[in-house]
């Protein structure tokens, strides 16, 4: 039975009852009048009896009619997810993010929430209905056909609409709560403490992003993200002590132990929490590097204001949640002399507007051959702030469920950083577009990272000086070796940075749903784990009366956060297989196109094969991407005693000729012929794959960007001497350096 033959036959019942009404009263008017007198409550109570059991058996899942006949179930349930359901699931989702949309870009509207509200409620009996009539009890593990069998496993599991109305009602106001809290949240500014917070309070976009950005003021950073913590997240701890509890009510009504576990499900993997946990394992190290790196620069600016220690203090790192270190590259920025890339700048001199950016963007996406996507940021979308209401701001890409409809929201601003998260949400709507038809049941990622990972790719390819500068935004760039890790380590800020806060938002949600993490250990246990991944130390005393979780968007909007961490590791391996085929653009496109047409309709490894030739997440994509940058980062040797003996095979190579000694490495070798010896590193070129945008790219050489490494010989057989301070360089091209104290590695 469809839903909305679901709703004729209540009305039928209902005309039904109304004709038994009918017939008792005349009975009883006639038993009245004559003979024996018949209770009319007796009468009523057969005749509601007599229709409540012919309903019954008219709502018998068609699927059950069909007997004991091989595959019979199977026929019908295709038949059935090909037609009525497709058509009715469609409408109902459109319905749904319809409302979603009215409240989303109008937060302080009532009827919008209620709105929304209803619309929740009414898409969630759909769903329940059709769950119960048709796929609860659906015996989809012996199906034959691939495709049915994946959707009815998907369709057996209900999700939130397991709740009874009141508690899912409750569990929507608790969500709804929460993010008008994140949404409405002002601060008197730090100049202006005691100010009329309605009329002057600062937002969180951009003001309070600006500040955490821009500002070098200890001090007022400390204020910033102190009370933007205060205003939100610590306003809603209520709110979520009820919704974790009726987050879990949901999930035991779909079989799993808590919401933790029926989060996990979606990614189809048996060991998640383990694989994540390798999947981090695997790339720490570089992270630890990074660290390390960024605590030594900090101390160099806000010197003994940063506690003796390993932790850097949260609010110094140019992002409210530390997420992100981009807009600290210029006290992290290795080689301050090679060329300045300023992209904000640039678009701000060349006139950008936020619509040329989307512009821009979207002719990357169709240089690849793919999908041309004007008709998600123009017409009903969102792409800059309203002056005259109140919207979530956290840029999103919405599917309105009709293979027509799609559409950016987002507060732009203009500059480097959101043009790179407009490539991403374009990124989301042309997955849209290719997968659109899909069954509904499979308009979605392979599985929740990949559509993140989509977007990711493109901005990997686009945040690069080669496509900055066929773009017009950078003029004058040389590739040399402080220009790729400067490079390189601007890639870092934002990828390597971002690592560990994506494991420890849903690894501290886990723990909650799980019960092993109590309430009243909720932020004590969100700063053990900030202190154990980022090695971030909070600012200011954090206690129980604080809910700092809150203060992330995905916590208080119940969004999946794993996925980003999936996604930031699939991205490189995505990339790499792009780069083999860049050597013509569209080739790139059109692998990427084959993938993403597929949605959920293949398990994910199969689709991560398809487009990369590999069978499981791995980190060594990325390790492999950052290599130079790793090499770079390598902590400074300790002091060694300076008499040693010199190389014999040095001794070998002075006075040779360069052909002779091409590729041997040096290692602080000295002699007194040493302005005689003549040396020669072997050059590589990393593959930026900015290769993706550009017709050709260059061939690799071994692995990405081999930075030279340690010639690690130091025995005493091998060593003779070398004087203080004086340390030989090898650079790229055929040249000997001496530049004083400066570490060599090859």
């Amino acid at each position: 039975m469809t839903y909305q033959e679901g709703k004729v036959e209540r009305q039928h019942s209902y005309q039904d009852l109304l004709q038994v009404w009918i017939v008792v009263e005349i009975i009883h008017q006639k038993e009245s009048s004559g003979a024996t007198m018949v209770s009319r409550a007796l009468l009523l109570a057969l005749a509601v009896a007599l229709v409540t059991v012919e309903a019954a058996i008219a709502r018998v899942k068609p699927l059950q009619r069909q007997g004991k006949i091989p595959g019979a179930e199977e026929v019908a349930i295709a038949e059935y997810l090909n037609g009525q359901y497709e058509q009715d699931a469609s409408a109902t989702c459109n319905q749904l993010v319809i409302a979603d949309w009215g409240y989303t870009t109008d937060v302080n509207n009532a009827t919008a929430e209620d709105a929304l509200l209803q619309e929740t409620l009414e898409s969630a009996a759909f769903t329940k209905s059709q769950w119960e009539q048709y796929f609860r009890d659906a015996n989809w593990e012996t199906y034959e056909d691939p495709s049915v069998k994946r959707q009815v496993m998907f369709l057996s599991v209900l999700g939130t609409p397991a709740l009874n109305n009141t508690d899912l009602e409750q569990y929507n106001r608790e969500i709804t709560a929460m993010t008008q809290i994140y949404s409405a949240a002002r601060i008197c500014p730090y100049t202006n403490q005691g100010c009329n917070i309605e009329t002057e309070g600062i937002r969180l976009e951009p003001d309070m992003e600006n500040v955490l950005a821009t500002s070098r003021d200890y001090e007022e950073l400390k204020y910033v993200w102190s009370q933007w913590r205060d205003a939100s997240g610590a306003k809603m701890r209520p709110n979520y002590q009820s919704y974790v509890a009726l987050s879990n009510i949901a999930a035991q009504a779909n079989g799993f132990e808590n919401m933790g576990k029926m989060w996990q499900a979606d990614f189809e993997t048996p060991n998640f929490q383990a694989d994540i946990d390798r999947l981090w394992a695997e790339v720490k190290p570089l992270y630890d590097r990074l660290h390390a790196y960024a605590l030594k620069k900090l101390r160099d600016v806000y010197g003994d204001q940063i506690p003796v220690g390993d932790y850097i203090p949260a609010h110094l790192l140019g992002n409210m949640w530390a997420q992100s270190w981009d807009n600290i590259y210029d006290i992290l920025i290795p080689f301050p002399n090679a060329t300045k890339v300023d992209i904000t700048q640039a678009m701000l001199d060349q006139g950008y507007d936020v619509p040329r950016m989307f512009d821009v963007a979207n002719e990357f996406y169709t240089s690849l051959g793919l999908e041309p996507m004007v008709m998600s940021y123009t017409g009903n979308s969102i792409i800059e702030q309203p002056d005259d209401r109140d919207i979530l701001c956290h840029a999103s890409a919405w599917d309105f469920c009709d293979r027509t409809d799609f559409r950016i929201k987002m507060c732009t601003n203009v500059d480097e950083e959101d043009f790179i998260t407009v490539h991403h949400e374009l990124g989301h709507i042309e997955y849209f577009i290719l997968y659109k038809d899909q069954p509904i049941t499979f308009r979605k990622g392979a599985n929740p990272g990949f559509h993140e990972a989509v977007g990711d790719v493109i901005a990997l390819s686009v945040k690069n000086p080669y496509h900055y500068q066929a773009i017009g935004l950078l003029e004058n760039y040389e590739d040399n070796y402080e220009n790729s890790i400067n490079t390189l380590l601007r890639f870092a800020l934002g990828k390597v940075a971002f690592l560990p806060f994506a494991v420890l938002i849903d690894k501290w949600r886990w723990e909650v749903f799980a019960g092993t993490t109590t309430e009243d250990k909720w932020n004590t246990r969100w700063w053990e784990l900030r202190n154990e991944l980022q090695m971030l130390s909070a600012p200011v005393e954090r206690t129980e009366q604080h809910f700092d979780p809150g203060a992330k968007y995905h916590v208080a909007g119940n969004s999946q956060y794993i996925s980003y961490f999936i996604a930031h590791i699939l991205q490189f391996q995505l990339h790499r297989a792009l780069c083999i085929e860049a050597g013509q653009s569209t080739a790139a496109g059109a692998k990427l196109r084959a993938g993403l047409e597929l949605g959920g309709s293949l398990h994910w490894v199969e689709t991560l094969k398809l487009l990369t030739g590999e069978e499981s997440l791995s980190g060594k994509a990325m390790l492999e991407y950052f290599k130079p940058l790793f090499d770079f980062l390598e902590p400074e040797p300790e002091p060694v005693d300076q008499t040693v003996p010199i190389v014999e095979e040095v001794k070998y190579f002075i006075n040779k000729p360069i052909e002779k000694i091409r590729g041997f490495s040096l290692h602080r070798y000295w002699d007194a012929s040493f302005h005689e010896l003549l040396a020669i590193s072997q050059t590589t070129r990393r593959c930026d794959c900015d290769c993706v945008g550009r017709k050709e790219c260059p061939k690799r050489n071994g692995s990405h960007g081999q930075r030279p490494r340690p010639y690690d010989h130091h025995t005493p057989e091998a060593l003779q001497k070398w004087p203080r301070g004086r340390s030989a360089i090898l650079d790229h091209g055929d040249q000997l350096f001496l530049p004083g104290s400066l570490k060599f590695v090859m």
